[in-house]
């Protein structure tokens, strides 16, 4: 890969990219078929990353028409990498073996390993023979929709098609890797003033917030609206919260310290909502639903802003979502894309339907949705939200951080960038925007 890495470093023509020698093997982040019961019975926050994940070389699969070769410069961690690390909700074998029963193609992902990962910034080094509009050389990211075109649930909305995945959770060959196998259509422009690993966090999370808020398929926010958001300095909150802050909404964030109550201040969030100083409890003794919290958030909402909020951006799950469908006012809108926290939720549904509000599901993004998020990064408008970067070789620890909330905003991870600050050809753009980019750093 010294080679590769040589040519990217060096501004190697599409020519130079294109007469590269492929490897016949590259190191990755994997788990492994044979070791998926391997946390049977143990529960979830006692399952750690660093043990299933390894690092090591893994063969590289053939190019199908539709795809590139891409030298991957940084990626970074999801919850669906700790997901896919703890064998939980389910074995991500499973989804691999039925996307192999589609074509032989589809077979290569069928494998005794995973290579895990749905984010990554680089290089695109090869092209299948059906790839018109990438070529060799080009930097790109990429967003994790992995579908194709052939059936016509596919078209309109890909999120809505029958085989809908996402790249590296529910595929082979993802992007915690040097080299990752990526369908065209994943490809988007890497934002010219972001350095590698800046560019590689951005993807999944951006695109989810975008859809979940902005896009006609998520809540719609319009100016004005009051918009809750959980874990507004994590992953996606954070993008959640510049999207409502840009878009003329007025944002109420929910975090767990006064260290991200702060984060959120330097933003220009006015109404900041400190967890754990309120000391909510959701949930009984027993497990049971306690209304009265319920009620005493909605009055601290209320007393920031001085009404109800328009629309929930929920994601931890069980431990919050009674709480959002219940504070949401009337005609409100929940818009939810995860259940960080537990996939079983319960909510009192007098003051769902009585009160006619709506509930949404969102999941990921489309390609029309991704491509405008990453043309909002690529002009300074939305900015990333990474705290730490890590070597591809310690990515079991960042994943441990990510299933334990150690973390703010998003983990890079670096693979062939031999160090941080690269991939700059936009310093112009990049100082004027100054310590926006860095407002997560620690």
């Amino acid at each position: 890969m010294q080679e590769i890495l040589d040519a990217i470093q060096s501004g190697a023509s599409a020519d130079d990219f294109a007469n590269l020698a492929i490897p016949d093997s590259y190191r990755a982040v994997h788990v492994l078929k044979a070791e998926q019961d391997m946390w049977a019975g143990v529960p979830s926050k006692e399952k750690d990353p660093r043990t299933s994940l390894h690092v090591g070389e893994v063969p590289t699969p053939e190019l199908a028409p539709d795809e590139v070769y891409l030298a991957v410069m940084a990626s970074s961690i999801n919850f669906n990498t700790v997901w896919s690390s703890i064998f939980e909700p389910v074995s991500t074998f499973g989804p691999m073996a039925r996307l192999a029963r589609e074509s032989s193609w589809a077979a290569r992902h069928d494998q005794p390993y995973q290579v895990v990962g749905s984010d990554a910034s680089g290089v695109v080094l090869r092209v299948g023979s059906a790839v018109r509009n990438w070529k060799p050389g080009d930097r790109v990211t990429v967003h994790c929709n992995h579908v194709d075109d052939q059936d016509q649930s596919a078209h309109d909305d890909s999120m809505m098609a029958t085989n809908q995945r996402i790249w590296g959770y529910e595929t082979n060959f993802g992007g915690l890797a040097d080299l990752a196998v990526v369908k065209a259509n994943q490809l988007m422009p890497k934002p010219e003033h972001l350095t590698w690993e800046e560019a590689a966090v951005n993807a999944l999370c951006n695109s989810t917030s975008y859809r979940m808020l902005v896009s006609r398929n998520g809540a719609q926010m319009k100016q004005g609206d009051v918009v809750l958001i959980w874990g507004a300095t994590g992953g996606i909150g954070a993008y959640a919260t510049q999207y409502v802050l840009n878009g003329g909404g007025i944002p109420v964030c929910v975090v767990s310290s006064a260290d991200k109550a702060q984060i959120l201040r330097k933003m220009g969030v006015e109404h900041v909502i400190d967890r754990a100083a309120a000391d909510y409890h959701f949930f009984d003794e027993n497990g049971v639903h306690d209304e009265g919290e319920w009620r005493r958030l909605g009055k601290d909402i209320r007393g920031l802003c001085g009404e109800d909020p328009d629309i929930v951006f929920e994601h931890p799950g069980r431990s919050t979502f009674g709480a959002s469908m219940y504070v949401v006012k009337r005609g409100g809108t929940v818009v939810t894309c995860a259940a960080t926290s537990g996939f079983m939720m319960e909510f009192d549904n007098r003051h769902f339907w009585m009160r006619l509000k709506r509930l949404v599901g969102s999941h990921f993004a489309n390609y029309k949705e991704a491509w405008e998020a990453n043309r909002l990064i690529s002009k300074g408008m939305i900015h990333p939200v990474m705290s730490q970067v890590f070597p591809l070789e310690q990515t079991g620890e960042a994943a441990f951080q990510v299933h334990h909330n150690m973390h703010e905003g998003k983990i890079g991870v670096l693979a062939l960038s031999p160090q941080e600050g690269l991939g700059v050809t936009n310093p112009e753009l990049r100082a004027k925007l100054g310590d926006k980019l860095h407002a997560f750093r620690r």
